[in-house]
């Protein structure tokens, strides 16, 4: 039996905070902050991944360091990302574990909180085994994406603004390795049409019904 792991929820007492079809729509703002400096290549695999699992949706997104910010971002949505563990594919073992979840996303009094953590290392310590499979020089890549389906996972609940899980999709309870490593893995249709309740996706969609300017 594939092994799985959970992505779920945490319910925490937090502070809240107050692709697009136009280039008028501002983006979604995706706030991050690393404990460890991850690879070039892990990174851009990040951002390329959730771009294309976002894409049917049209929704954009900009990337900015929490230690980089300013207060001047003007945005449709954000989300803060926090990654803990080392986000790279170097001196892997060949050996699975199963640790936990991998993702969660902190609610605060039944509200679903803009707050989401990654935890790179446990991720590491799930795919390894397989991910030696792969050529030296394609891991990071890998890894990165598989990092951005757990990301994705948890702005589904952000986005969509829900604590429950997809049957099937990135939006499900539990991956398998083979999921998070494989070439192609989107949201499933229902999971797509609760994202389109988002505000992100709202605002889109009202901007592609505007009259334009002659």
């Amino acid at each position: 039996m594939k092994p799985l792991l959970v992505l779920c929820l945490a319910w925490a007492a937090m502070p809240g905070l107050s692709g697009t079809r136009q280039t008028t729509v501002a983006p979604i703002a995706l706030y991050t902050t690393f404990q460890h400096e991850p690879p070039e290549a892990v990174v851009r695999a990040l951002q390329d991944e959730l771009e294309s699992i976002m894409r049917p949706l049209g929704l954009r997104f900009e990337w900015h360091s929490m230690s980089g910010v300013t207060g001047n971002v003007v945005a449709v949505e954000l989300a803060v990302l926090n990654f803990k563990g080392r986000c790279d594919a170097g001196d892997l073992a060949p050996q699975r574990s199963d640790p936990g979840a991998l993702g969660w996303t902190h609610v605060s009094d039944g509200v679903i909180l803009p707050f989401s953590d990654v935890d790179c290392g446990r991720v590491r310590s799930f795919v390894q085994r397989d991910l030696l499979g792969f050529r030296a020089g394609e891991r990071d890549a890998v890894f990165g994406r598989a990092i951005a389906r757990v990301v994705a996972h948890e702005l589904y609940h952000i986005f969509a603004n829900t604590p429950r899980h997809g049957s099937c999709g990135v939006g499900k309870a539990a991956y398998t390795v083979q999921e998070l490593l494989s070439g192609d893995f989107q949201f499933e249709e229902r999971e797509y049409q609760a994202l389109r309740g988002s505000k992100a996706y709202v605002v889109l969609e009202q901007a592609s019904r505007a009259p334009g300017l002659e």
